[in-house]
């Protein structure tokens, strides 16, 4: 891991993490008549919980919006819908669901000349399913709930990945309309304690969450 370092004339430097969440996948289970949908067109079989750690944020801002600028002027690729600003895809973001495949031959070109690092995990939802059937017969007041997986997979995920800095800036990619922030960073949390019982250490790095 290669923290970025923040100065400061009267303190020392800073070991400061930028971390960047989404996901592949979801953690649906049952359609709205409680039949496993796991595997069936539409429904993912694997939920796949991924950060990008970003060695410099601001570097990486300017370049991918120079890069959006360059792509829009373009005039091979501006008659592309989703280049047009009423669309609000390309225009407005990057993103490679939306992007043609020039655009995202562009940018992931773009991204080999960053200092970036990717982890994730994976979760097979077949497992997940015998859980809450586990959990169903054992518990009648027991209900699953998908948000339940993902905030598993975030504790697994970052159990190895908060120990080392003083600051961690956590965005995680926005699902729904409910902020729930509160409820990741209480993940977090707990992937940290989870670590530090485990080698018997104590962090008091700051981990900030934003959920956009």
């Amino acid at each position: 891991m290669c923290p970025t370092l923040h100065e400061n004339q009267s303190r020392p430097a800073q070991l400061v993490s930028d971390y960047f969440v989404d996901e592949a996948g979801d953690g649906v289970l049952f359609d709205a008549k409680g039949q496993v949908t796991i595997g069936t067109p539409g429904c993912s079989r694997f939920f796949i919980l991924g950060f990008l750690h970003v060695r410099d944020v601001t570097a990486l801002e300017s370049d991918l919006v120079d890069l959006r600028s360059q792509l829009l002027a373009d005039p091979y690729l501006k008659s592309i819908p989703s280049m047009q600003p009423s669309a609000r895809k390309t225009a407005a973001a990057f993103h490679a669901h939306d992007d043609a495949p020039e655009v995202r031959h562009a940018v992931f070109k773009m991204l080999l000349g960053h200092d970036l690092r990717f982890f994730a995990v994976v979760r097979d939802k077949q497992e997940t399913l015998h859980y809450v059937r586990y959990m169903n017969a054992t518990d009648l007041a027991y209900r699953y709930d998908p948000n339940e997986l993902y905030d598993f997979l975030v504790r697994r995920l970052f159990r190895d990945h908060l120990h080392k800095g003083d600051i961690y800036n956590i965005t995680f990619a926005k699902r729904g309309a409910r902020d729930r922030t509160e409820s990741l960073r209480l993940a977090l949390e707990a992937a940290r304690a989870k670590f530090a019982e485990k080698f018997a250490t104590q962090h008091t790095a700051q981990v900030q969450v934003q959920d956009s």
